[in-house]
């Protein structure tokens, strides 16, 4: 729980909870042997007592009320150390997935409601497959005690089952074959019925880290006071949601605050209820993104034409200020938010190998945006040719961050480290089609694609290579054309006589010598 000023969190703000699950028996055994360790009693007393708050029969909201209840209950001193307490605890329950707050603010009432969403306890098999966690409970309760709580609760299979000879045929009834729909009439009443009833979606934002989180007060700071939406930047100070999204743009595409304040002064960025148009700042600070991309690789030969007339001691200096500058960025990309599971890990490639091994290079696929993740396959600068490709790919077919990084693994550490292999737009596009087709849209999803696609290609490449050496053993005879014509006259060629001996005698060649000096000098008597 992230608040700076106690007074925004007090036992007089209001309060709701959000469940949709139940807890059963075994959920509760979970609480009491693995939850407990980790965050203690009393974290695990105040997620008792939330759960509560909801009837157990249903599933959805509680009613708001204040949380002066919640101290009361707890035994906290409705103050400024009750409210640290509280912090403290709800903080342990957020760490270990068990809760999420929220802040609402109501223009209308001028006030904040905090809102508690509840996450169910992860099963058995989850819990001991996540690693954090797993390592977390070692560190409190010790190696032993967590081997002797994983083995109580699975329960061993019967004796005899784990013999490798074992066939196992899946029997099981699909639903069409036991039920048949009318498909045939559609009951609009009923779909609208549904719909009405139905909860409503809850927004998942993008998550961005703490250090590139932009500030409101550094927003309003700079933006001027003349501009027509000055009233609609001032809301944002009570929409953290569209802040989050602000913020997730600016670190995708490398925006300071200036740049931000330059593009909410402009006219389109806002709805006509007053909210942000994601897509449209999205384009333009992609626009600006490639605009300000280009002028730096402009200034980048200008100072390299600049440098090459220097001596060679300062380029080596300015080469090693440049290497310096730019491993702090190297070291945020690397930042962990989502967790990947061990059997969704992919293989780090060979030009990554001793900069990052296989969790934080599985961890930068999982969370950072396609623009940083070419960068680290370009250290240089991204070719505008690539570039293009996978900005067409994020604003025409909008496809989630992460499923375009596995993208990006699968065509250039996989497909352009075979020889031959050469990266076009239009079999791109056929990949994506394809994945669209298969709504690929999770990273566990994109994972699973990129395999099969491998072993599709390794099948293919194995046939080619079958066809080709069935191939080289045959002989094909060579083609002969128009078979009745006659062939061509050889032509004789003269030889090179230089060297051999004439077949003139001497007493020949001085009389035609005599004969040339006759005619010679009749030719001058005339």
């Amino acid at each position: 729980m992230r608040i700076k000023n106690l007074l925004h969190f007090t036992e007089n703000h209001r309060y709701c909870v959000y469940r949709e699950f139940g807890l059963s028996s075994l959920d509760e055994r979970m609480l009491n042997l693995v939850y407990q360790p980790l965050t203690g009693a009393f974290a695990v007393s105040l997620y008792r007592l939330l759960c509560e708050q909801v009837d157990a029969r249903r599933v959805g909201y509680s009613a708001a009320e204040q949380q002066r209840g919640l101290f009361l209950t707890l035994g906290l001193e409705p103050g400024e150390r009750g409210r640290k307490q509280l912090m403290e605890q709800a903080s342990l329950l957020e760490a270990v997935g068990l809760l999420q707050t929220s802040r609402v603010y109501f223009p209308e009432q001028d006030d904040y409601i905090y809102e508690y969403e509840l996450q169910p306890p992860l099963s058995p098999g989850e819990f001991f497959r996540t690693q954090h966690l797993t390592l977390l409970l070692r560190d409190k309760i010790g190696k032993f005690a967590v081997l002797s709580l994983r083995e109580q609760f699975f329960a061993p299979q019967p004796e005899g089952w784990e013999h490798p000879s074992l066939q196992r045929e899946n029997i099981s009834q699909p639903f069409y074959d036991i039920f048949e729909l009318n498909t045939h009439v559609i009951d609009y009443e009923l779909e609208q019925a549904l719909t009405e009833v139905a909860a409503q979606p809850r927004n998942r934002q993008h998550k961005v880290s703490e250090e590139d989180l932009i500030n409101y007060a550094d927003i309003i700071r700079y933006f001027p006071r003349g501009s027509r939406n000055r009233a609609q930047v001032e809301q944002l100070r009570f929409q953290p949601e569209q802040m989050n999204v602000l913020s997730y743009i600016a670190y995708k595409y490398k925006l300071d605050i200036q740049d931000i304040c330059r593009m909410l002064d402009e006219d389109g960025v806002f709805t006509s209820t007053g909210e942000l148009a994601e897509e449209e700042i999205q384009r333009r600070a992609n626009l600006q993104f490639r605009q300000g991309k280009k002028r730096t690789e402009e200034r980048q030969i200008h100072e390299a034409k600049v440098v090459s007339l220097r001596k060679q001691q300062e380029a080596e200096q300015s080469a090693q200020a440049a290497e310096t500058a730019e491993t702090p960025e190297q070291t945020q990309d690397l930042q962990v938010e989502y967790a990947v599971e061990m059997e969704y890990y992919l293989e780090v490639p060979r030009q990554f190998t001793g900069k990052c091994d296989i969790h934080q290079y599985n961890m930068m696929l999982r969370n950072h945006p396609y623009t940083r993740v070419l960068e680290m396959f370009y250290p240089g600068s991204v070719p505008n040719s690539i570039h293009d490709i996978f900005e067409h790919i994020d604003i025409n077919y909008k496809l989630p961050e992460q499923v375009m990084n596995v993208l990006i693994h699968y065509l250039l550490a996989i497909k352009m480290s075979q020889p031959g292999e050469r990266l076009s737009s239009k079999f791109v596009d056929w990949i994506v089609t394809n994945m669209l087709n298969q709504q690929v849209d999770t990273y566990e999803k994109a994972v699973r694609y990129v395999r099969e696609q491998q072993k599709l290609d390794v099948q293919l490449t194995d046939q080619a290579r079958g066809r080709a050496a069935a191939a080289g053993g045959k002989r094909t005879p060579g083609r002969t054309y128009n078979r009745n014509t006659r062939p061509k006259p050889e032509i004789p060629i003269v030889e090179n006589t230089k060297g051999k001996p004439s077949g003139i005698s001497e007493e020949e060649l001085a009389e035609v010598m005599r004969l040339a000096e006759q005619m010679q000098s009749g030719k001058n008597g005339n």
